[in-house]
């Protein structure tokens, strides 16, 4: 199995900045550069463009687009132009999108997982050069087909959880991308779920390179804490402690008493953290697990250069 390392640039930096950091990715050596496509940030497509201009040879990652946020066919042409002029380099992520933000711009579907497979299943098609007429619960074609698919179509990816999520994605997706914390026994049982030889994992993961374990964790408590909520059931029930961290979030009155109630071991568990020795461990750990992809994310507040020279070390001592 192939196995690469990653970084994401933060979305909540300006789009200034993307090009600058997507190139220090490139020079420390890594593999892939992700971007991030949420409401009310960046969108993806024109920040995918510019990135891939700014860069020679690193993989670009969009982690994730909203499957109901874009017609399909004008998604297939958005993804195919970049395909082919970045052909090998470029990773379409789509999800269902947060329910929130959708009913924001008048997008909730019916159905969120027919909308996100049948989205899928038609921009598959219309890459591969098929002429499309579809008839579905929420996508509807008629006699469609792209004047320009790309000679290789991208990889695309699903940004999903649950268990119906995640079989639609072995069946329409050529991979999955797990949100943070994405540890060993959560990238298992997706694959328990997906069910399918072939279909690449991808997992986030927050980066505290320290010499200093103690402090490693305390540098990443916030951002774990930021990234756990009721939600996450999928990712930590497979865990020893999933249970009772689970209880802990129900308690928690809000971000600042959750993270406090983390246990040092758990955020040893839930982040890339710690001396160099250890995080390649860990690393190799969710290679081990059936990861084809570690992407490392920047700490929130930290300088996201230090971050990306982090990624490059470890990338580095992985090679080794």
């Amino acid at each position: 199995m192939v196995s690469r390392l990653g970084v994401r640039i933060p979305r909540e930096l300006p789009a200034a900045r993307l090009t600058g950091l997507a190139r220090r990715a490139e020079q420390e050596g890594l593999d892939e550069v992700w971007i991030v496509e949420d409401c009310f940030y960046a969108g993806g497509i024109a920040t995918a463009s510019a990135v891939l201009a700014a860069t020679e040879k690193i993989t670009l990652g969009i982690g994730i687009m909203p499957a109901v946020a874009r017609n399909p066919a004008i998604a297939a042409m958005e993804i195919a132009a970049l395909a082919e002029l970045y052909p090998g380099r470029l990773i379409a992520g789509f999800g269902h999108g947060v329910p929130s933000w959708m009913r924001q711009i008048d997008a909730w579907p019916k159905s969120a997982l027919a909308a996100f497979e049948e989205t899928l299943t038609v921009i598959r098609r219309l890459l591969a050069g098929e002429r499309v007429s579809f008839e579905g619960k929420h996508v509807r074609l008629d006699d469609v087909e792209l004047e320009f698919p790309p000679a290789l179509p991208p990889k695309l990816v699903a940004g999903v959880r649950g268990p119906k999520s995640l079989a639609a994605a072995g069946r329409v997706a050529d991979g999955t991308l797990l949100a943070e914390p994405a540890t060993p026994e959560y990238v298992r049982a997706t694959r328990d779920l997906v069910g399918v030889e072939g279909h690449s994992i991808a997992a986030y993961n927050w980066l505290a390179l320290d010499a200093d374990p103690e402090r490693a964790r305390e540098r990443a408590r916030s951002d774990v804490a930021s990234a756990i909520g009721p939600n996450s059931g999928p990712a930590l029930e497979p865990l020893d402690f999933g249970a009772e961290l689970l209880a802990e979030v129900k308690a928690a009155t809000d971000r600042e008493d959750l993270a406090r109630r983390l246990r040092p071991e758990w955020i040893d568990r839930l982040s890339i953290s710690g001396p160099l020795d250890r995080c390649v461990e860990q690393i190799r750990a969710l290679y081990a697990a059936g990861t084809e992809s570690v992407i490392l994310l920047p700490l929130l507040g930290e300088p996201e250069e230090e971050s990306f020279a982090a990624a490059g070390r470890i990338a580095a001592a992985l090679r080794g």
